[in-house]
């Protein structure tokens, strides 16, 4: 994804520092070509030799060694995007003011490719106005920020300030290098990410299932089905850029799912699934079920693996609980969107589907259209609704369905 591409790593000082090692790992592994440059404070934090091994080139951390300097002009240039994570609070000052005091203030102030900076901070200092005012006037400059996560903090508190995953931030990259990315911009009232054009989810909290259910048999085998889970992570993403906050409940799945603004919370089974929905669907304005959930599991599954021993083995099952249909039961002014996949009489399932589940909106996919259902990247759609509306969409790739899929949703948002 990132063969060829040149990434100027800037590590400030930050517990968080230590997460500059894996990034590095993982961009290597992508293709990409990485030279690391840090702040004097970082070296507290992370060695040098570390992030040269990994990387593969000498890091940079002065701007004269001896009689020679090193030219942060040159390495402006070098680069196809400029990365610096973690971005201290402190750091984070200095490119508000344009202080130009280390070599990674030099070199950010003369890079001729995009910026994009990963904060991390305590929440008492992500929350400061100074620091909400810091990261307005660096995006007013045309830099890009990804927005922090909630959890464990080096203070010892819970809270938001922790830097993003580096396996959140590579996503990120892939997207900002392939042009994907949609600008996001700090709301100096709310702290939060929003688009600085205004954008229609910003302030909405929404939940997506995606992937498949594995229910299992015994400690070996499970009862599961072709689900990639790419079309609801698409959806994940539509929605968290267009600035609403996302949960994620995900199936067993190969795909990438680490966003920005995407928490993912990933399940095994149907009953996880379900626990997991139930606990965030109160909180959220929007719900959009696309995962293929089982709808049977095995009554009593094996503790031990199951010998071969017979020529045939009977499995009892029961039914799985509806995740939907407890939804449409619970809601109270939620959105909320379900989907059909069938392969006959797929019209009057759906159809049947939008009345008994208490839904606003059914997506229908057919195994039977070229291009569509599990595992393909393309999908074709038809959606209905309450009123009676039914829309039949073209088969195209499924981030652009996704988009056909939330604008359904904004519509009815701000009906």
């Amino acid at each position: 994804m990132l063969k060829g591409k040149k990434i100027l790593l800037g590590v400030t000082g930050s517990i968080a520092a230590y997460k500059a090692l894996l990034l590095v790992r993982l961009l290597i592994k992508e293709g990409a070509e990485v030279k690391v440059i840090m702040t004097p404070a970082a070296r507290d934090f992370v060695t040098p030799l570390s992030l040269a091994t990994l990387s593969k080139h000498p890091v940079l951390s002065d701007l004269f060694a001896g009689d020679t300097w090193a030219n942060h002009v040159e390495l402006g240039r070098w680069a196809d995007l400029m990365l610096i994570a973690p971005l201290s609070c402190n750091t984070l000052a200095k490119m508000a003011q344009g202080m130009c005091d280390n070599l990674l203030m030099a070199t950010y102030l003369s890079v001729a490719c995009p910026v994009v900076a990963a904060p991390a901070m305590d929440e008492d200092m992500w929350k400061h106005p100074s620091t909400r005012a810091n990261l307005a006037r660096i995006q007013g400059y045309g830099n890009r920020v990804i927005p922090v996560e909630k959890g464990e903090l080096a203070s010892g508190l819970y809270g938001d300030g922790r830097m993003a995953e580096p396996e959140t931030i590579l996503a990120y990259i892939r997207e900002q290098l392939s042009g994907g990315v949609r600008e996001l911009a700090f709301d100096g009232g709310s702290g939060q990410m929003s688009d600085g054009n205004g954008q229609d989810l910003a302030g909405k909290r929404a939940l997506v299932t995606a992937g498949p259910t594995y229910e299992a048999i015994d400690p070996v085998r499970f009862i599961g089905n072709h689900s990639s889970g790419k079309m609801g992570i698409a959806i994940a993403r539509e929605l968290a850029g267009r600035g609403a906050r996302v949960d994620l409940v995900l199936g067993p799945t190969s795909v990438p799912a680490e966003y920005p603004g995407v928490t993912v919370h990933k399940v095994t089974s149907a009953e996880e699934m379900y626990n997991a929905c139930m606990g965030i669907f109160p909180e959220v304005d929007v719900a959009i079920m696309s995962a293929a959930v089982a709808d049977f599991r095995p009554v009593a599954p094996a503790v031990e693996k199951i010998k071969k021993k017979d020529d045939k083995l009977i499995l009892e099952l029961t039914k799985t609980k509806d995740i939907l249909l407890t939804l449409g039961q619970q809601k109270k002014g939620q959105v909320l969107v379900g989907f059909a996949l069938e392969t006959t009489g797929e019209r009057a399932y759906a159809l049947d589907k939008l009345k008994t589940k208490n839904a606003d909106l059914i997506v229908l996919n057919s195994l039977g259209d070229a291009g569509a259902g599990f595992g393909y990247d393309t999908n074709k759609i038809t959606i209905f609704d309450r009123q009676g509306g039914e829309t039949v969409y073209e088969r195209k790739p499924k981030q652009q369905v996704a988009a056909d899929i939330v604008d359904r949703v904004v519509n009815m948002l701000y009906a």
